[in-house]
Formats: C-alpha cells, structure tokens, sequence
C-alpha cells in the first residue's frame, strides 16, 4: 500500500509518518512546502526503503499530477495547513490561500487522476481530509461535547479556513463520489511540535528563564491528546471509516491552560532543576491581554470512533512526561551546538 501524505514534515504529520513505518509495511510519498513550521530534522533518522520526500506545494497542480500518476497511491492523508491561530488573526491571507485554495487544487488532482482508475481502485481508495475541533467553536462553560452533527460556529481565521476546506471535501464526495472521510482532533501535545504552540513555547522559555505567557484568566478548557494516539486514529480510520463520513479524535483529557502550564511547570521543576527559579519555574508566567475571540472551551465526543474499535492509549501524565524531557534533551542540544559555534567563531 502506497499512501500520500501532504505536510508530512509538521508536527502531525511527521509523527504519522514515523509511526506507520514503525507500525505498518505501507510505503510513503511525503509532500511538502517546508515553510517556517517545518521540522524536516523530525524524519532525519527515517531509512528511505519505504519512505520518499518531495519539496513542493499542494497548490502546484502539475506536481500533484505527475506524483498520482507515477506513485499511484491507495490513499491520500491531507495534513498541509497553515494551523496557529495566533497568526491567522495577523496574517489571514495565508491561511485562505494554503487551507482552501491548496485544498481545492489537491482535491481536484485527486479527482481528475481517480477517475481513470478502474472501479475496484476507486472503491479502495481513500482520501483522509484531517481537520480540528475548533470548527465547533466554542461550547461555552459547560454543555455536551460536540458530536459530529453539531453546528459548526467558527471564530477565527485559522478555523473559518478549515470548516471551508472540509466543506469543499464534503462536496467532492458528494458531488464527484470521491471516498473522502474527514477528522476532528482535539489538541495535540509531543515531540517535534514547532514551538509557536503551548506547551513546547512555556517549556522553552522556562527553560531560558523568560517568562511564560497566561492569556487573559487562563481557564479556557481545551482536550488533550498525544500525537501518537491521533496517528494511530488516522490509520485506524483509512481502514475502517466509511466514505461521506466525519470522526471525531480525542482523548477525554480535558484542562484549562492554566492547569496545563502548572503540570509542565511541576514536570519541568522535577526533570530540569537547575533551570528553575528559586520559586520554581511556575513563578515565570505571567498574565497577557487575551485573544482575539479565543474561544472558551473546546470537547469532542468520541463515540463514533469508539464504536469502530479506536482508543486514545496513552495517559496524559505518561505522555507529558516524556514530552518535557523530549524539550528539554532538544533544548540542550541546541544550547550546545551554539556554544560550540561561538567557540569556532572566536578560535576563528
């Protein structure tokens, strides 16, 4: 089996790609753009029997063309997104351009070069449009989690773009017959996460002893779950999902920033001592004007995934302990490769 992931050198998709190859026999084309969230280090240890890297954009149509005909994939995972909210309420224009028009051009490719297949490939074939929680929107303080029939309230650019690639998705199927399935994760937490996000930015600026950003009260809830369970979720679903349908992912796992920052704080005063105040490395956060419409609290009901024999397997304490000492052996790393530049540069 042949599967084309897009994006595969970001946070989700490099842990997808290392965990099939770990996992599974398939064989792997990985196409992506490497803008600035690209961890390409994440695969360097990858042996490329089973596994192929093309540079290039999901809006490139001739690329896309050219990889369908020659690797002739079983499936298509889409991961390629432009995904902190943060910027998309700067910078919106990107996240249009990368969510939705480079959703189009790959969804029409697909199309084009899936209708020459004979009838027995097109029934196998699977199109896998991964998407996020925030298409709900908030859910307010309290209430049910979000099912995959709830009303879609979206409140940033970032999810606003998502919902509309998901939309053209759900038309491709319905419209063309295109075996699309599509996703809902909660938030995802582990290794080789670019460190714009929430824990991978508080655990290096503790560790630089910088403070660490709390917006507004901090008691925005969200689910958390580790990118390994949410690999697994994606391969599960490529095997069993049904064509026309939405899955949600998640791991039942839910806090408030605010909690979340004090267990990596309490992690970090355990695993990493010498970089912690005398008052603990707590003592750095600090309080900053809130988002822009940040929504209150995001939950998704798993039932659905449940139901086809899916569960999130690892804990949250298990996972987020091995997440801060991951950091921390990457932070220091990187602490002395540029020690060891400066002394070149000075015995230089």
């Amino acid at each position: 089996m042949t599967i084309f992931i897009t994006g595969g050198c970001g946070f989700i998709g490099s842990a997808l790609i290392r965990w099939l190859l770990a996992n599974t026999t398939v064989q792997i084309i990985n196409l992506d753009a490497l803008t600035y969230a690209a961890q390409p280090q994440s695969l360097d240890a990858l042996k490329a029997e089973r596994y192929t890297f093309v540079h290039g954009d999901i809006a490139d149509q001739g690329l896309l063309d050219n990889l369908l005909r020659v690797h002739q994939p079983q499936a298509v995972v889409h991961l390629a997104a432009e995904t902190h909210v943060d910027r998309s309420i700067s910078g919106p224009s990107s996240f249009v351009q990368s969510n939705v028009v480079g959703t189009f051009t790959l969804l029409e490719a697909v199309r084009t070069w899936w209708a020459t297949l004979e009838a027995a490939k097109q029934q196998q074939f699977r199109f896998l449009q991964v998407s996020t929680d925030e298409v709900y929107g908030d859910l307010g303080v309290s209430g049910a989690a979000a099912c995959e029939q709830t009303r879609w309230r979206t409140s940033s650019p970032y999810s606003a773009s998502k919902a509309a690639a998901d939309h053209l998705a759900d038309a491709w199927h319905r419209t063309y017959g295109l075996p699309v399935l599509v996703t809902h994760s909660s938030n995802n937490y582990g290794p080789w996460q670019y460190p714009e996000k929430l824990i991978p930015l508080l655990i290096r600026n503790a560790l630089a002893g910088n403070s660490i950003p709390l917006y507004g009260s901090g008691e925005q809830v969200r689910d958390w779950m580790h990118v390994d369970d949410h690999a697994r979720a994606l391969w599960h679903l490529l095997r069993y999902g049904q064509p026309g349908e939405h899955y949600n992912i998640g791991a039942d796992s839910p806090l408030t920033n605010r909690e979340m920052i004090s267990r990596v704080c309490v992690l970090l005063d355990q695993l990493s001592p010498k970089t912690a105040p005398l008052e603990g490395h707590a003592s750095l956060v600090q309080q900053v004007a809130d988002r822009l419409g940040h929504d209150w609290r995001y939950a998704v009901n798993v039932e659905k995934l449940h139901a086809l024999g899916w569960q999130a397997e690892t804990s949250l304490e298990q996972g987020l302990r091995e997440t801060v000492a991951f950091y921390i052996s990457l932070f220091q790393e990187e602490q002395n490769h540029s020690a060891a530049r400066e002394t070149l540069i000075h015995d230089a």
